[in-house]
């Protein structure tokens, strides 16, 4: 029999609804939601805790494996709380940052082990708390979750954070401990409220992460310091801009070693760019060229960008053994932002004449500065074939660009009057007898070290 017109259907519950169909509501549910149903009644707090539920959530946030679950010999729920309890702040890093330290750790082990050996253990909460008690500032979350997970590296070469090799000028970039960064927190005018977070022993070079937006910083920005040359203000310090925040310049640095973008050289990560349109093949040779910025040879006032290159030069293994050739000299076409052009042509590379035989590799690496921001490179090889030495040809060196990192101009220099130091920016600041003239009537210090260019 029907029921009445005017019989109000009985009230829908979700409590109604049976025990799987709730189950999939509530694997769509964060923890948030999920632990606030554990107060709504009886039924929902027992399914709420169903262990399949709190697993998803480990390995999401925490990345826990079914290993560390059964170590601990706890559910899934207890697991995730008793993580939450300790690093539950940084949930919206922790997951990104210890997949991040985990793939290094990966890579590297089977490719530089003991760099490995010169990571720390991890820091506690207290030990973070006791640092911003003694600089005085907060530490960005994302900075203190990657600490509870590693805190740095011992001060050894190589640095984990890089290294960079020419003919007379050697940087290896390690990543500081808590205690070391906190020692060398700054105050002073130019860097003021700066915690580094690497430093070279070799050239005493840093990344400073700005805990404040102080002096035309933004807060928690990283950079390498670039004093101002031309300025009599030693708080005019320049800087080269490296990251917008600890996790972007940590995990983007990571994941250029982990996939290959920067190569493993003798044990060491070395930080050079390969563009994989860098490339040229003539014959059977191969040419390829990486670039890297050297921010430590450089400045923005005066204009002068430093930049090395590696290039690999390869014949196939397939050629033909009359192939083998060898290199007599090389020829270079530079330009710079302006489109001024600068050609150099000499005998062999970095003083070498090496043999190119089928299968086999020759790598080097060179230099040059512009006194604009970027530039570009190409040219060609003159080989000479071993066997029939009176035939000669050319080796196309594919074009390379360099380009400087973003930068921004010290508040100091730009409040300080400017005329009296004022130089012309349009010209080259290490190749003008003019610029040494001027250099010396100032009084100003001489551009960093340099080394043989275009090589």
């Amino acid at each position: 029999m029907a029921a009445p017109l005017d019989m109000e259907p009985s009230a829908l519950s979700l409590e109604l609804l049976p025990t799987d169909p709730l189950l999939l509501i509530l694997s769509f549910l964060d923890y948030r939601d999920l632990m606030s149903c554990c107060c709504l009644s009886r039924r929902l707090n027992q399914l709420s805790s169903h262990d399949p539920l709190w697993k998803r959530h480990c390995k999401k946030y925490w990345l826990i494996s079914e290993e560390e679950k059964r170590k601990r010999n706890q559910s899934w729920k207890a697991v995730f709380i008793s993580t939450y309890s300790d690093l539950g702040r940084y949930i919206r890093y922790y997951a990104t940052l210890k997949k991040a330290w985990d793939d290094l750790e990966k890579y590297l082990g089977q490719r530089c082990p003991r760099m490995i050996g010169s990571l720390k253990e991890s820091v506690r909460e207290e030990d973070l708390d006791a640092v911003e008690a003694q600089i005085g500032c907060k530490l960005p979350d994302d900075y203190r979750c990657s600490f509870r997970i590693h805190n740095g590296q011992k001060l050894v070469v190589p640095g984990l954070m890089g290294s960079m090799a020419l003919s007379n000028h050697y940087r290896s970039e390690d990543l500081l401990d808590i205690d070391t960064a906190a020692g060398g927190f700054q105050q002073r005018l130019g860097l003021k409220q700066c915690l580094p977070l690497t430093f070279c022993i070799h050239t005493g070079l840093s990344q400073y992460m700005a805990l404040e937006s102080v002096e035309g910083r933004n807060k928690y920005e990283i950079f390498y310091q670039c004093p101002d040359q031309m300025a009599r203000n030693p708080s005019a310090i320049d800087m080269f801009i490296t990251g917008t925040s600890y996790l972007e310049w940590f995990t983007s640095y990571v994941n250029k070693v982990v996939t290959g973008d920067y190569p493993i050289i003798r044990d060491q990560i070395f930080r050079y760019v390969h563009d994989k349109e860098c490339v040229a093949t003539t014959g059977d040779i191969t040419v390829s060229v990486s670039t890297s910025f050297l921010p430590e040879l450089s400045s923005v006032h005066p204009p002068h960008y430093f930049f090395t290159y590696r290039i690999r030069i390869e014949m196939s293994k397939d050629a033909l053994p009359e192939k083998a050739c060898q290199l007599d000299s090389r020829y270079w076409r530079i330009t710079n932002a302006k489109g001024d052009v600068d050609e150099v042509q000499g005998p062999g590379v970095v003083g070498e004449f090496p043999i190119i035989s089928p299968g086999r590799v020759y790598e080097y690496s060179s230099c040059t500065t512009f006194s604009t921001t970027s530039g570009y490179m190409e040219g060609y090889y003159t080989f000479h074939c071993l066997y029939y030495k009176d035939k000669f040809f050319n080796v196309t060196i594919p074009r390379f660009h360099m380009v400087c990192p973003t930068f921004k101009v010290s508040t100091a220099r730009m409040e300080t009057n400017q005329n009296e130091y004022a130089v012309d920016e349009d010209e080259d600041s290490t190749d003008t007898d003019e610029y040494e003239d001027r250099r010396r009537v100032l009084d100003i210090p001489a551009p960093p070290g340099r080394c043989p260019r275009h090589t």
